[in-house]
């Protein structure tokens, strides 16, 4: 990818950006926070939930 259309792409995401309405864009925003992954899992994937199983196994 050269840097000419690197520049075209960014551009053009911008553009897209701007055009969207304010209250889209903050209704885009709310929903991603929504679907995100908890954060033991985002960062140390299937081990806590292999944990937290494992200790509930025991009981």
């Amino acid at each position: 990818m050269s840097t000419n259309d690197y520049v075209k792409y960014m551009t053009q995401q911008l553009v897209r950006y701007m055009d969207t309405p304010k209250e889209e864009r903050k209704a885009i925003k709310t929903m991603r926070k929504t679907e995100k992954s908890p954060f033991a899992s985002r960062w140390f994937g299937i081990l806590p939930f292999a944990f937290m199983f494992f200790l509930k196994k025991r009981k």
